[in-house]
């Protein structure tokens, strides 16, 4: 038992480190061998009953033999007379040479290969043996398992046919004082035999070759397919991802890694396309804030007027606590948890972030009214998504006027699901967006926090879940919607 399962371990330890193309050669090689090895077993197969054939064929022709020889067979040396002599030898070549003995002639047997012919050597006590010589002396093997006294003999070259070496069954027996050897020659495989011999000898050849061949070609297909998906991650590890590995048509059985790669890629760009953008859009949005509270703390140094340095005071800390705001927004999309998706129910965002801005929004008299469509649900990270449309109303409501109203409304649009905020203030001037310069300067010329600020975290925060926004005129006021992907 032990010896089978270290045995078992061994050779599933010898195909763990064997490579695909060693496997298909090896296939090959052994398909080769299992069927030349089946080919060498129905050979000897049909050899064996050829034998057998021949050896009752002489088996028949020794009982034929021996009845016609009868009382003959009992003349010893001592007792025969030169004229019984001259009979023996007279009878036993007639029994060699006699008509009608074998349906094939050893004519035809020498010329076609045909078995069937039959041979015989029969040697006297006296007189002049009659014959085949060969018979006595040529090699001979004992076929026990067809009977006794039962011997193959090999006759050469010349033996028996000029032109031919043939392989004879022979009954060796004493007959009486005789010594008789009767045989049939045994039948060649013949032509079809040799033909069938040779396409099967064809066939394991073209199954070795075509194996070899094969596995070769499939290393190279798959070594092929491997270094393009290796070249395409090694451009992707210094930031190159223009390079992907063909799917289809180089190694098929490669195809499912090949699109898990590509796959792979393709998102890695993404992300790398999403942090970069977000990376801007957030330096540029720094930058203000920082250049502003830079100026008004210069300021606050070259002034004596202590109204003057409380005001530059008070707005250089609204302009810090602004860029604190930002700094834990940047932060909170690179924490783990703006990796994790679940499901998301708008509808309910909306009415929270109503309930969450309700008391800021009675202190300006505003209104907050959310129109939400049933159930509106998207994939996506909670707290980036809340972020995000917290940013949407509290934008909204700086820029809304005293006794406006703020419409947050969630519902399902012909792309997917969508979240809107809509205010009555001066609107969004669309290059705010588009462009950060511009946005920077319009920031710095105002002396305030513009839209533009704080819908690039809200921007960043769509691209990474997919979506993406847009604002429309809402006639006064703005309309921001953030879209979501079906």
């Amino acid at each position: 038992m032990g010896f089978r399962f270290g045995l078992g371990e061994g050779l599933r330890d010898w195909l763990g480190r064997r490579t695909s193309t060693q496997l298909v050669a090896a296939i090959a090689v052994l398909a080769a061998v299992a069927l030349s090895g089946s080919l060498l077993v129905t050979g000897l197969a049909v050899r064996t009953d050829q034998r057998q054939q021949a050896a009752l064929a002489a088996l028949d022709d020794f009982a034929a033999v021996t009845q016609k020889l009868g009382e003959e067979s009992s003349l010893n040396a001592d007792a025969v007379t030169e004229g019984d002599a001259f009979y023996l030898s007279s009878l036993l070549a007639a029994l060699q040479s006699g008509p009608g003995r074998d349906a094939v002639s050893i004519e035809e047997t020498c010329r076609t290969g045909r078995g069937g012919a039959g041979v015989r050597y029969i040697r006297g006590p006296v007189g002049k043996p009659a014959g085949l010589a060969p018979l006595e002396t040529a090699r001979r093997v004992r076929l026990s398992r067809l009977g006794p006294d039962i011997y193959a003999v090999t006759l050469p070259r010349g033996a028996l046919c000029p032109s031919r070496a043939v392989e004879a069954v022979v009954v060796r027996r004493p007959f009486g004082s005789l010594q008789v050897s009767v045989g049939r020659v045994v039948d060649r495989s013949g032509k079809a035999w040799g033909w069938a011999v040779l396409a099967v000898i064809t066939t394991g050849l073209v199954i070795l070759i075509s194996g070899l061949a094969a596995s070769t070609w499939s290393r190279r297909r798959m070594t092929h397919a491997i270094a393009e998906v290796s070249q395409a991650l090694d451009r992707a590890a210094v930031g190159d991802f223009s390079r992907r590995a063909t799917e289809i048509g180089v190694a098929p059985e490669l195809t499912e890694l090949t699109v898990q790669a590509n796959r792979t890629l393709d998102r890695l760009e993404e992300l790398m396309t999403w942090l970069r953008d977000s990376t801007d859009q957030l330096a540029h949005d720094f930058r203000t804030p920082l250049a502003r509270a830079t100026a008004r703390m210069e300021q606050l140094a070259e002034t004596d007027d202590l109204k003057t340095r409380h005001r530059l005071g008070r707005e250089a800390a609204h302009d810090l606590k602004g860029l604190t705001r930002q700094m834990n927004e940047a932060l909170a999309l690179r924490e783990g948890e703006a990796w994790r998706f679940e499901t998301v129910r708008l509808d309910h965002l909306a009415h929270g972030l109503a309930d969450l801005y309700q008391p800021l929004a009675e202190d300006r008299d505003i209104a907050i009214r959310v129109e939400a469509e049933g159930e509106v649900a998207v994939l996506g990270v909670p707290s980036l998504l809340q972020r995000a449309a917290a940013n949407l109303v509290d934008n909204a409501l700086k820029f809304s006027p005293v006794g406006g109203t703020i419409t947050v409304r969630a519902f399902v649009g012909p792309g997917g699901a969508a979240l809107s905020v809509a205010d009555q203030g001066p609107g969004i001037d669309p290059r705010l967006l588009s462009d950060p310069d511009y946005r920077a300067s319009v920031a710095e010329a105002e002396g305030r926090e513009s839209h533009g600020l704080g819908l690039s975290f809200v921007r960043a925060v769509l691209r990474r879940h997919g979506g993406e926004m847009t604002i429309d005129d809402a006639g006064p006021g703005a309309i921001v919607t953030a879209h979501f992907p079906r």
